[in-house]
């Protein structure tokens, strides 16, 4: 732990924010348009229709808004699974939970047609719903009960099958594989404001929730023994957290894809800078997660200009060997 004293988080958080801030500001200047700093002010404060003014205010203002609060999500959703499942591998992507949600979506487009962006939400938070209870129930089964190694197993299983299932949907349904496929991937490129505030108000509720259960998740990393020693009521505790990152989790596929590693990187990371303690956890999650995804965005636009990386393949390029060395130190240490 790096920050030890609460003076240091504060001012660490701050910094955080800054840099958040920083990196969403460049999300509007940077790309294969030319722009600088005074059109991205002029694009807001005497707008003149010009083509640069519209792609700063129409284009990339939501695509910074929409990865800030998507990279903010995955991390805190990584965050909380990590402290239910007491696994380190635990996120959003490893446990198959993104791919569940994608391929309910790939259904509804696929078979049924729908193109509701309110739709698409809850069909997320369908699938992300039924992924985490299919995982649970798989990695119970075994005389030892639930063990991490046999949750990141049955993470990786159902994260397989979704993602096999969804590729055999678009083989057959080649109109559907031209909506979803660069989606798929995971990316924040074309989103529009209206895919953003659709989800807002329940990604704002759950993280305001993780914040309000940060100390109850606590107590429950102690162990259950132990939280029900202090009068804590376990199982609706469990419910709540569970809920809060199927809401994260689902919402951030309904608006950019499947997204992977920034669950597992950013959480880590954070622990390394403030420890244990969930109260800092969360809000630290929440500004780097989305600084991370804002920052790969941006590297995604210089890849292989002009065309655009999907940031999900930066962010995997990135988290990759993370995660190797996650899952080396993890486990080695069971």
């Amino acid at each position: 732990m790096i920050f030890k004293s609460n003076y240091l988080k504060v001012a660490g958080l701050l910094v955080g924010v800054a840099l958040l801030l920083l990196l969403m500001c460049g999300g509007l200047i940077f790309g294969y348009a030319n722009t600088n700093w005074k059109m991205a002010y002029d694009a807001f404060t005497s707008f003149d229709g010009s083509n640069e003014h519209l792609i700063i205010s129409n284009v990339r203002l939501p695509r910074s808004l929409i990865g800030a609060v998507v990279g903010a999500s995955l991390a805190i959703a990584g965050a909380i699974m990590q402290a239910l499942t007491k696994n380190p591998l635990a996120s959003p992507s490893v446990f198959g939970i993104n791919a569940g949600a994608g391929f309910f979506i790939v259904i509804a487009v696929s078979i049924f047609y729908v193109d509701s962006m309110q739709a698409y939400t809850w069909i997320a938070f369908t699938g992300a719903a039924v992924t985490a209870f299919a995982v649970y129930f798989i990695g119970s089964f075994g005389r030892e009960g639930l063990t991490p190694m046999k949750l990141t197993l049955a993470g990786a299983a159902m994260a397989a099958l979704f993602s096999s299932l969804t590729q055999g949907l678009l083989v057959v349904n080649e109109a559907a594989l031209d909506q979803v496929l660069f989606w798929l991937a995971g990316s924040v490129q074309g989103r529009k404001m209206e895919s953003l505030l659709t989800v807002l108000p329940y990604v704002g509720t759950a993280i305001v929730l993780s914040m309000l259960l940060s100390q109850k998740i606590n107590v429950l990393t102690m162990g259950e023994d132990v939280a029900k020693g202090l009068g804590q009521r376990t199982g609706i505790v469990k419910l709540i957290a569970a809920l809060i990152v199927i809401v994260l989790g689902g919402s951030s596929v309904a608006v950019a894809g499947p997204i992977a590693f920034i669950g597992i990187v950013i959480p880590h990371f954070v622990r390394f800078l403030v420890g244990n303690d969930y109260r800092w956890i969360i809000p630290y999650c929440a500004i780097l997660g989305g600084a991370f995804l804002v920052f790969a965005d941006i590297l995604a636009r210089f890849i292989i200009m002009p065309e655009e990386v999907p940031v999900g393949v930066m962010t995997a390029f990135i988290g990759t060997p993370f995660f190797v060395y996650i899952a080396r130190r993890g486990f080695g240490r069971s």
